[in-house]
């Protein structure tokens, strides 16, 4: 189907994390160390500054927001009296800490980059369960740069982008928390998946991060590519929200490479209105 993308914010640094949450879209602006949320009028307000650079967003059932803060490889939440530790995860996670997701009890599952990646390939990487409790564990390890992740509507399944493995991995969610089965739900090869999103059919919205990557490609489980969105910048993050979970967002920019990135903020939100809704979380 044809799609008429909009700008709906522009000026970001680098923009990660979308959310859809209360009415607004969530984002972390990673190189712009804060938390923004933005109405569907553009209206933009900031949440929280975090110095070390904030990536993966989520909530507690209480509903107090958890942010990953990426350069010190902590877990923080965001109380009435400002910004809190829940664990710090820098014997667990090898270099910066990533995107996260957070499941209906407050279990949040965080990656890392493994290593420096900037013109290399990095190491692997251990996916970090922390609850609510500021326990932490790790659940899965040697993953290519573990990055965005969805949790299935009946809170069974999380899938994972492995960016550098160039596909989407699904484990089984237990009772506890840990996970097993680990399986390779989709190759997505030549891209590069960053921050993904689910809908209503099992299908996963991803963006194609490889060189040149200006498009979001919709995913079956499998591989096979069932849509697609071509966009004038990189992409690099999706969120299905708005009104019905029709809308989906997907954050661009020209470059993720932190001192391009830092040096001019081409960060945008685009929008798209699409046929098949949003599930599961985030």
């Amino acid at each position: 189907m044809p799609y008429d993308a909009r700008v709906l914010l522009s000026g970001l640094y680098f923009g990660e994390a979308p959310r859809w949450h209360e009415g607004r879209l969530w984002l972390s602006d990673m190189h712009g160390h804060q938390v923004l949320k933005v109405d569907m009028n553009g209206h933009v307000e900031k949440v929280v500054e975090v110095p070390n650079q904030p990536s993966g967003l989520g909530w507690l059932p209480d509903g107090r927001l958890l942010i990953v803060s990426m350069i010190d490889r902590k877990l923080m939440r965001l109380d009435p009296v400002g910004l809190t530790v829940v664990a710090d995860l820098s014997s667990m996670a090898s270099y910066h800490c990533n995107d996260m997701v957070v499941n209906v009890n407050g279990d949040a599952y965080v990656g890392n980059f493994g290593s420096d990646w900037v013109g290399r390939l990095p190491d692997p990487a251990n996916l970090i369960l922390v609850k609510p409790d500021g326990k932490a564990s790790i659940v899965a390890e040697g993953l290519q740069f573990p990055n965005g992740s969805v949790i299935t509507p009946d809170g069974r399944t999380l899938i994972l982008a492995e960016t550098f493995g160039r596909q989407l991995t699904a484990f089984d969610i237990n009772k506890d928390g840990t996970l097993t089965n680990r399986r390779v739900w989709a190759d997505v090869s030549p891209a590069y998946p960053d921050g993904i999103c689910l809908d209503s059919e099992n299908a996963v919205w991803i963006p194609s991060a490889e060189d040149g990557g200006k498009r979001v490609l919709r995913i079956a489980e499998g591989g096979k590519v069932l849509d697609h969105i071509d966009f004038n910048q990189n992409t690099y993050a999706c969120a299905l929200g708005g009104e019905g979970r029709r809308t989906l967002f997907v954050l661009t920019a020209d470059s993720s490479v932190p001192t391009i990135a830092k040096a001019k903020p081409t960060g945008r939100v685009v929008y798209v209105r699409v046929k098949i809704p949003g599930a599961g979380l985030p």
